[in-house]
């Protein structure tokens, strides 16, 4: 008898969740992409042209700058990691679009070739935009 009342005694409960609405936008932003990307560091798979590879860093630089007086639309990202520094420029969507700007590099870079890596989105224009 003991065992019948124990069972009736437990009854069914409500859980309200209560929880930041920023939550729904973090999960909804990484769900469907963040919109305006560009311009909150989003990045894409892409490709990059490595137009420097050494341990020299005012090497590494030169090669950055000799670049950027070339192309000043394009970007020229400098990383190191041990032992060496790359330069690598631009952000492109294709292989094909790489391998224009290799064309291009070829007479002021003869060891270059084409890196698979993040990229960032080129920026929307505000101005096109109203």
């Amino acid at each position: 008898m003991l065992c019948t009342q124990a069972s009736h005694a437990q009854t069914r409960g409500k859980v309200e969740v209560i929880k930041d609405p920023r939550v729904d936008t973090l999960i909804a932003r990484k769900l469907y992409g963040n919109v305006g990307s560009a311009q909150s560091g989003f990045s894409s798979s892409g490709y990059r042209v490595q137009v420097y590879t050494g341990s020299n860093r005012a090497a590494a630089y030169k090669a950055q700058a000799k670049f950027q007086q070339n192309y000043p639309d394009i970007s020229a990202y400098i990383t190191y990691r041990e032992p060496d520094f790359k330069v690598r420029v631009g952000d492109f969507r294709t292989r094909i679009e790489a391998t224009r700007m290799m064309e291009q590099l070829k007479p002021w870079f003869p060891l270059m070739f084409i890196i698979t890596e993040k990229i960032n989105p080129p920026k929307l224009d505000s101005d096109t935009q109203n």
